[in-house]
């Protein structure tokens, strides 16, 4: 079988952002052939939580909103989010995000190096 499957139910969490939330990674660099390629992650923010302030170094990220709704910051300002949004951030663009409610929010990460 050349493709690869994985079920994202074996797929452990890990700590992410110093601990201030999880992700299960689906795919990195070492499932793909790309060498622009670098995750797909599935993101888990615990109520109250912050992914603080972090850039990618040459890396466009994007995020995709699954659950909960929160705040988005970048040196420009702070935009809401809500479940279906879409959010590019640009290499090397300093960002966080918050969830300022008591639920896990949920989102899809996949970065890709520029």
């Amino acid at each position: 079988m050349k493709i690869i499957k994985r079920q994202a139910s074996d797929i452990p969490k890990e700590s992410a952002h110093g601990g201030s939330g999880a992700r299960k990674v689906y795919a990195d660099a070492s499932h793909a052939t790309s060498r622009y390629f670098e995750a797909i992650t599935h993101g888990y923010l615990p109520g109250g939580a912050t992914f603080d302030w972090h850039d990618h170094p040459g890396v466009e990220e994007t995020m995709i909103v699954m659950k909960g709704s929160g705040m988005v910051s970048d040196e420009d300002g702070t935009y809401d989010y809500n479940p279906g949004d879409v959010f590019i951030f640009p290499p090397d663009t300093q960002h966080t995000i918050h969830n300022p409610t008591n639920d896990e929010h949920e989102m899809i990460f996949v970065r890709v190096k520029a």
